[in-house]
């Protein structure tokens, strides 16, 4: 049986790893977006290259071919509240049109530098990682 003594330096040390290793994970995760994201290897995402992926996972989350996502196709990548302000139509679904426009509204509030690139900092940012969502 195990201590009291032993679980708390057990559920410390488990703190003192994840805080530790926290922001490195977060930093690989930017790091694979980005090159995942990034065709030309430059090390950045430009807008081009966000809205290709987006066009591609639109493609796959459209499984009957009309050409719209629903609530159901996007899979929690948007909240219904993003998805009825994204929906200028209020049909209930998003056109590729309309999907790209959010994940270009996503890409700016990720890019506060206005450098017209990401790279895995900014992907890694809460901003960053709302356009990843729209992206794999």
């Amino acid at each position: 049986m195990i201590s009291r003594r032993s679980l708390a330096l057990i559920s410390t040390l488990a703190l003192a790893v994840a805080a530790l290793s926290g922001p490195a994970l977060a930093a690989s995760r930017g790091k694979s977006a980005l090159k995942m994201l990034d065709p030309d290897n430059d090390g950045t995402v430009d807008l081009a290259e966000a809205k290709k992926a987006a066009a591609d996972l639109f493609a796959k989350l459209d499984p009957d071919h009309d050409g719209t996502l629903d609530a159901r196709e996007l899979r929690g990548r948007l909240t219904a509240k993003e998805l009825a302000a994204a929906d200028p139509d209020h049909d209930g679904t998003l056109t590729l049109d309309e999907y790209l426009a959010v994940v270009e509204q996503r890409f700016k509030a990720a890019d506060p530098d206005n450098d017209g690139t990401l790279d895995a900092k900014e992907l890694n940012s809460r901003a960053g990682r709302a356009l990843l969502r729209l992206l794999k």
